[in-house]
């Protein structure tokens, strides 16, 4: 009993070192953890997955700046993952993986606020975007934002920053506003929003849903927007400005081209006509349009998909 306390201490030493960040006292008391019980699940798990980090974390000498540094760490979490799809096949440790991510996003942190020290970077709507990244990452939402709300006023149509604002709304339970975010993120950019960095139920549990209907990778992120429709997750909904949905409808125009076209790429354009189509039919809704208009916009639906038409239907 008292070597289990050892070594749940000094687990829970390791994961305070990682949230400071503090690799090198991580490891001490994992090494210190694993010479009690060589074959705790826990201890080997933190261990392989601070190695990992170690490892990437050498390659920051190869980097100019402190904005390449905390790019760097940033841009290995989606790696990490994949890493983690591995690792996983014997199980995980929800404390080890929330320490660990203190640690990598609270690292890229301390390089970026040395950065933000300087006035003329301040305005930099990419650094904020991922200032705003970090803070989400340790769980300060508040300053995640701040940061984010700034970089979108830069970036109106960037899917990743909409998604990163929408995922921070979702996660202070602003529910409305991350719907509506989210909602505006995949039609004016899907491509953009990368799955792995969201955080929030909302979405997540909306991208697991359509991903069991067998949809992934590019043509997952043109989905998800209309099952998020369908199923009544993304639904809120603003009105159009009188030149918004004039761009709508030239869109929609050059998108039902492309689909006669393009039959190669159709398991992408297809789903982002849909998801036009159903901007299009809010916009008639909202406008109070002749009834007629939204029918045969609904019948365009049909012919592109039968069966999501049968669904929305019904």
């Amino acid at each position: 009993m008292d070597g289990e306390k050892s070594v749940e201490a000094l687990i829970q030493k390791a994961y305070n070192s990682m949230k400071a960040p503090d690799a090198g006292g991580a490891r001490l008391a994992l090494e210190e953890a694993l010479k009690i019980d060589f074959e705790e699940p826990e201890v080997v798990y933190a261990l392989t997955c601070l190695s990992w980090w170690t490892e990437r974390f050498k390659r920051l000498e190869e980097c100019d700046t402190a904005y390449d540094r905390g790019s760097f760490i940033l841009s290995q979490w989606k790696s990490f993952y994949s890493f983690l799809d591995r690792l996983q096949a014997g199980g995980k440790s929800e404390r080890c993986l929330y320490a660990v991510k203190h640690f990598v996003f609270s690292s890229a942190l301390a390089f970026f606020a040395d950065i933000l020290d300087c006035g003329d970077n301040q305005h930099d709507p990419a650094l904020l975007l991922l200032v705003g990244r970090c803070y989400k990452g340790v769980g300060n939402y508040e300053e995640a934002l701040h940061y984010l709300e700034q970089a979108a006023r830069f970036k109106r149509e960037d899917g990743e920053t909409l998604s990163e604002l929408a995922d921070v709304n979702a996660l202070m339970e602003e529910t409305r506003a991350a719907k509506a975010l989210f909602r505006e993120a995949f039609f004016t950019d899907p491509q953009g929003i990368e799955i792995k960095n969201m955080d929030s139920e909302l979405i997540l549990r909306l991208a697991g849903r359509v991903r069991e209907m067998g949809y992934a990778g590019a043509e997952l992120l043109e989905w998800i927007p209309v099952y998020g429709a369908l199923f009544g997750v993304l639904s809120v909904k603003r009105a159009l400005k009188l030149a918004e949905s004039g761009r709508l409808k030239q869109a929609i125009f050059t998108l039902e081209n492309e689909v006669r076209g393009n039959s190669e790429a159709a398991g992408l354009l297809v789903p982002r006509l849909i998801n036009h189509y159903l901007w299009l039919i809010d916009h008639y809704e909202n406008v109070h349009e002749d009834p007629s208009l939204i029918e045969q916009t609904m019948l365009k639906i049909k012919i592109v998909d039968p069966v999501l038409y049968e669904r929305y239907r019904n």
